[in-house]
């Protein structure tokens, strides 16, 4: 049998913190063939691309390896201790030998070289190559990773193209000096599912083609099964269950593992509550066959019937609508020459009309540049419209000043893509919660405030204690549970959700839509949830709207659009999706057996 081209053995990695030594990683162990890809599924902090960056030898500094072995099969020095290697040495392993993609291309990128420049760079220090050479690699690169106008982009700044487009240009340096190991640390995570789907299929295409071995690391199990043949899941720096693909997903051992696959939103029905990963790990005994079971076990696993839907759906559009658009048009200047002049615009939100109704979730879907922020926005005039109408409860809201839009602002709020950016991190999360109370006067004074401050921690299942800690000192998901927090603070009637979960673990996804669904449940919220993953949007929306190019592509029951979708577009979305069943898996492992062979 032939020698693996990695070996894991019983690798740890500690870091010294002020509280004393803590293991980010413990002795995990697994093997890599030569042309094999494996999947490393986590949530946030369970060692993943700590243990792969340990490959690499670029932990941060105050971690260290400090115990097990990393045995590489190089292509010009046979098997090497990688923990051993001077870093002279291991200057010639990164890049030549194991390339790696990081999590987020922007800040991976210099932005202020051109994206040509950067791989040039690459390919000048591994290969000994002149700039005329490197260039016409680099352009060759461009080409394989599929990257629209490869000639344009060769001097084009990172801040200049999309986020697919500079994933592929971190791809073409990953793979420059034609590794044999491929680490790719999330590089899918908060794109849209139809570019996800093409990155996906880049990377076999580049596995197939070019021999290589990959690393995958991921959050999402079903991301896992498109590319993967073997798994390994992490759960607080241990690797707790690994294995071939298709026999993690169709027979789990592990509770976390059955906590992963379980809270992925189900596409082929309706839940009231998406299960966690702590449910699993709290419960105890088998898993549960039947809703009953389920329910028995605390999991929330009671399906909603299409009579009980279409009952709640009666009730729901027999009222007035809250929200009214008609013809709502937001379009933005294009201004070239030297006198600024208006050439043409983008017309991002492109004559769009529609209700909402009381208590309804609303989901609105598209890619990104489809036009679902900038209409989220408008609505709350936070961008103002080029024309059109906006009417919140009968009442013209464009007629309004801004002065006489303030006391509307209680009831229409928003929760960001971005918790951190969206909290101001020198403003403790108490602070945060406060200061809308106090600028719109909540509370007759300041205890009051501060009582009803702790009330809504604890009602976004966050410990009231944590009142004076500061943004920083928690998880993204705890972060966006206090911007829920603190957009309840004003007792809205309508929030719009602007991708409020697409950058979160799909462990910490599930917990903020069950605490959406909770609140929408007992206190009757009305929310316009936008998302680019069609699966997320189907499962909390009443309704779904799908945008393409600022113009509504299709609209209607979200169950009837997903399961019958009449535009290609819808189509093309709803095919992007990571579904993780297990003929779907069976039929992609037969497809790349019959390829090596």
């Amino acid at each position: 049998m032939a020698e693996p081209l990695l070996e894991v053995k019983n690798l740890t990695v500690d870091f010294h913190v002020e509280q004393g030594n803590f293991s980010a990683v413990r002795d995990i162990s697994y093997s890599l063939e030569k042309g094999e890809c494996l999947g490393i599924v986590g949530e946030s902090g369970s060692g993943k691309t700590i243990s792969t960056l340990a490959l690499m030898r670029l932990i941060p500094r105050a971690g260290k390896i400090s115990g097990g072995e990393l045995i590489f099969n190089s292509k010009r020095s046979g098997n090497v201790a990688i923990q051993n290697l001077a870093e002279k040495e291991m200057r010639h392993f990164r890049g030549n030998e194991i390339g790696m993609i990081f999590q987020e291309p922007l800040t991976s990128l210099n932005p202020v070289l051109t994206c040509g420049s950067q791989v040039m760079e690459a390919i000048m220090l591994h290969q000994g190559v002149r700039k005329a050479e490197s260039r016409n690699r680099t352009l060759e690169l461009f080409k394989k990773v599929k990257l629209p106008r490869p000639e344009s982009i060769l001097d084009s700044y990172p801040h200049q193209l999309s986020g697919g487009q500079k994933q592929r240009v971190m791809i073409a340096m990953a793979i420059s000096c034609n590794p044999s190991l491929l680490i790719a640390d999330e590089p899918t995570t908060a794109l849209d599912v139809t570019v996800q789907k093409a990155i996906l299929e880049l990377m076999q295409e580049l596995q197939e083609e070019n021999g290589m071995s990959i690393i995958f690391i991921s959050h999402d199990l079903g991301v896992i099964a498109e590319i993967a043949s073997k798994t390994a899941v992490m759960y607080k720096g241990q690797i707790v269950e690994q294995g071939n693909v298709l026999d993690i997903f169709s027979n789990p051992q592990h509770p976390y593992t059955k906590g992963l696959l379980a809270c992925r939103p189900p596409l082929d029905k309706r839940l009231h509550f998406l299960p966690t990963v702590a449910d699993f790990m709290k419960m105890d005994g088998p898993m549960p066959q039947t809703p009953k079971e389920a329910l028995n076990k605390g999991l929330g696993l009671n399906e909603i019937t299409p009579e009980e839907r279409r009952k709640s759906h009666q009730k729901l559009y027999s009222r007035q609508p809250i929200i009214k658009l008609e013809n709502l048009k937001t379009y933005f200047p294009i201004n070239k020459g030297i006198f600024g002049k208006t050439t043409d615009f983008v017309k991002a939100v492109d004559d769009i009309s529609f209700d909402i109704y009381p208590g309804e979730t609303l989901g609105i879907v598209g890619e990104s540049g489809s036009g679902k922020t900038t209409l989220g926005r408008t609505i709350l005039r936070l961008i103002e419209p080029t024309s059109g109408n906006i009417s919140y409860r009968e009442q013209d809201i464009l007629k309004l000043s801004q002065e006489e839009m303030r006391p509307l602002r209680e009831k229409l709020q928003i929760i960001f893509q971005d918790p951190y950016s969206s909290l101001n991190p020198h403003m403790t999360v108490g602070e945060s919660i406060l200061e809308p109370m106090r600028v719109h006067r909540i509370g007759n004074d300041e205890q009051e405030r501060k009582t009803k401050a702790l009330e809504l921690l604890e009602r976004v299942n966050m410990d009231p204690s944590q009142f004076d800690r500061y943004p920083h000192e928690f998880s993204g998901g705890q972060r966006q549970r206090i911007c829920i927090a603190r957009a309840l603070a004003l007792n809205p009637e309508f929030i719009v959700c602007d991708e409020c979960i697409s950058a979160l673990d799909v462990s910490v996804q599930a917990q903020v839509i069950n605490l959406l669904s909770e609140l929408k449940r007992d206190f009757g919220f009305t929310y316009l949830f936008i998302s680019h993953d069609i699966s997320v949007v189907k499962f909390i929306s009443d309704r779904m709207i799908v945008l393409y190019n600022g113009k509504i592509e299709e609209a209607g029951d979200a169950d009837e659009i997903y399961f019958n979708p009449q535009k290609e577009y819808t189509k093309r979305l709803i095919n992007a999706v990571p579904k993780g069943r297990i003929q779907d898996i069976k039929a992609s492992l037969q497809r790349r057996k019959e390829t090596v062979n």
